[in-house]
């Protein structure tokens, strides 16, 4: 007996939210998606019961805005178990490791519930080192809970309890959006994590917002210096004014819109109706940034074992990793960790403690990892979405069409898809990772993470599509039975 068989009762039984029958009318796709959007905000703002107030700390830290969710809420864990277990899949069958034929309907009901599964299980190995380990939610001695009087492990358990249902929530809601709603979940809940970074990093009324900050230079309040000595360039720069942060901000947005539309379009014509004619675009981020999540989340996953590590394991030695202020600053865990801000490596002018060649291969070290990374997993990623070049073919002769001037066969297709579609998918994934990195290094307003920004222009872009052409099918009615909607 095989591990398919093995595992196919508890499989086909893992909940699943039900599948629309029929056509969902727009706006009903959009009240899902708006109620699962408040019903987030929501969550995020109910605070876990037994935590320490003002103690702890963030254990996902500078990748929140990537991994959603929010610290010391029922949403603790946010999107990242959703995306741990979705490299692992990603892992397992790109070495065809699971024999799984996402085709055989069968296999896919096995595929869905392993993926389910798997993220249940990751919920609950990040929530018990937030609890139980390092002092991340550290709970209180005693709680008074109704009639009830629990002790520190009851509270422990109990805030155990909270994340595992806000960890099991999200997968759900993520599943509401995808099938009743418009675009993903996931998607969803990084726009909302980062857009409210922006809104407060331009408007919050305190000290940190562009505008807050730039009232106090013009009011005098803040001493900007001599523009001749470069101390008054610094502070507009990369200080108070943060001039850099809004370019780069400003930059990323206008080159991902632009990267979307850059695109290689292969002709399409209709085999057996006369002037039916189409184009399949190839676009430059082929892949989309999603696989960016995938990377972020290897070394959020490697800067985690650093954090318990270190909080766990008094004579950790040097080389290993060393840390001040929460952040490691030596060894390995060091070189691994990603760039967040220009006071990471701007040793001439912020007070960095590294010398500059450390800087340098901390640097190199997090353009190749994001460079590499961002190309490997966008490869994953198209070929367990079915985006690859065989099943592009065949969605394309099952849809009727056909290249012009090339026979109406689908291994013919596949060999033309195949010029484009894997090339374009590295370029674009590397990329991608390319100006994930030089947005952090450059910074950018609201201390929103440069993949984080990515992620939400380019998620908000696809939303948009999404939104046109739900808006134009249900127009023209007709054409939901040709692209297989209805």
């Amino acid at each position: 007996m095989g591990w398919k068989e093995a595992a196919e009762p508890v499989l086909t039984r893992m909940p699943a939210v039900r599948r629309p029958e029929g056509h969902v009318p727009f706006k009903e796709k959009l009240m899902w998606t708006a109620g699962i959007l408040m019903l987030y905000f929501f969550l995020t703002n109910i605070t876990l019961l037994g935590v320490q107030t003002g103690q702890g700390g963030d254990l996902f830290g500078q990748f929140r805005a990537i991994l959603a969710g929010s610290q010391g809420s029922v949403l603790q864990v946010g999107i990242g178990p959703i995306v741990t277990a979705s490299i692992v899949l990603q892992l397992l069958g790109g070495a065809n490791l699971l024999g799984l034929d996402t085709d055989d309907p069968r296999d896919q009901v096995l595929y869905q519930g392993l993926q389910k599964l798997l993220v249940v299980v990751m919920v609950a190995l990040t929530a018990l080192p937030m609890v139980f380990a390092g002092g991340f939610l550290p709970a209180q001695p005693s709680l008074q809970l109704g009639g009830l009087a629990l002790e520190q492990t009851q509270v422990q358990l109990l805030i155990f309890a909270q994340i595992f249902v806000g960890g099991i929530l999200i997968l759900y809601m993520d599943e509401v959006v995808s099938k009743w709603g418009v675009g993903s979940g996931i998607g969803l809940f990084i726009i909302a994590g980062v857009s409210q970074r922006l809104v407060a990093g331009l408007i919050q009324p305190t000290t940190g917002g562009f505008f807050f900050d730039w009232y106090r230079i013009l009011t005098g309040q803040v001493e900007v210096g001599s523009l001749v000595s470069g101390a008054g360039l610094q502070t507009l720069l990369i200080g108070d004014g943060h001039l850099i942060a809004l370019l780069t901000t400003l930059l990323i947005f206008g080159i991902v819109v632009y990267a979307e539309s850059v695109r290689v379009e292969i002709p399409l014509s209709h085999a057996r109706v006369k002037g039916a004619r189409g184009r399949f675009p190839v676009k430059l981020i082929y892949a989309s940034v999603l696989p960016m999540i995938l990377v972020r989340a290897v070394q959020a996953n490697v800067q985690f074992m650093g954090q318990i590590l270190n909080r766990q394991w008094a004579g950790m030695p040097g080389w290993l990793g060393s840390y001040s202020g929460g952040q490691p600053d030596g060894g390995f865990f060091y070189y691994v960790s990603p760039i967040y801000s220009p006071q990471d490596w701007m040793w001439w002018t912020a007070n960095v403690s590294q010398e500059w060649w450390q800087v340098m291969i901390r640097i190199g070290i997090d353009v190749t990892f994001m460079v590499v990374g961002g190309a490997i997993f966008a490869i994953f990623w198209v070929e367990t979405t079915d985006m690859g070049p065989e099943s592009t073919a065949k969605q394309i002769q099952n849809s009727g069409m056909q290249i012009p001037g090339f026979r109406q066969n689908v291994g013919v297709i596949e060999k033309v898809m195949e010029r484009y579609i894997p090339q374009v998918t590295v370029i674009g994934g590397a990329l991608v990772g390319l100006l994930a990195v030089w947005a952090n290094m450059l910074g950018t307003i609201g201390s929103v993470s440069g993949t984080g920004l990515l992620l939400a222009v380019s998620i908000t872009y696809k939303l948009y599509e999404e939104i046109a052409e739900e808006q134009l099918m249900e127009m023209h009615p007709m054409m939901r039975q040709m692209f297989g909607n209805e």
